[in-house]
């Protein structure tokens, strides 16, 4: 099976790499559409990778909380993996208003729901088992 070669590659590909969010078209080199695809099925089936959305995957790592569970191995959770999707699929971003009060000190009201403002189409959705990144959209950011 030729997708049994290609499963290292991608493998050392993702281990080596600083990102943790990965776009499928980031493997496009290392085969044909069909066997990419088949092999990152294989990687999410086995909690080596998580899938975020259409085409987008995040590293994992064993969970601190569930035994024989995966989380997101990347710093800030899925918070932070959604919005580096967001950096990945170059979409133009910025946090809630009420983020950046807290964040600059003018409210010591927590975000508790974390959504981001989008300026300009975006209808992807980025989740993570039961989570999945609250955003609005915007003319002007």
């Amino acid at each position: 099976m030729i997708s049994n070669s290609l499963k290292p590659l991608i493998l050392k590909r993702i281990s080596c790499s600083s990102k943790t969010v990965f776009l499928r078209k980031d493997f496009d080199d290392l085969g044909k559409y069909q066997q990419v695809g088949r092999t990152l099925r294989q990687l999410v089936a086995s909690g080596k990778l998580a899938k975020l959305g259409y085409g987008l995957y995040v590293k994992t790592r064993p969970s601190t909380i569930k035994k024989d569970e995966r989380s997101i191995a990347t710093c800030g959770g899925f918070k932070g993996a959604s919005r580096e999707a967001l950096n990945r699929l170059g979409v133009k971003w910025r946090p809630s208003d009420a983020e950046i009060a807290y964040n600059e000190g003018r409210s010591t009201q927590v975000p508790a729901t974390g959504y981001v403002i989008i300026q300009g189409d975006f209808s992807r959705k980025i989740y993570f088992k039961n989570l999945e990144l609250p955003y609005k959209t915007r003319i002007h950011l």
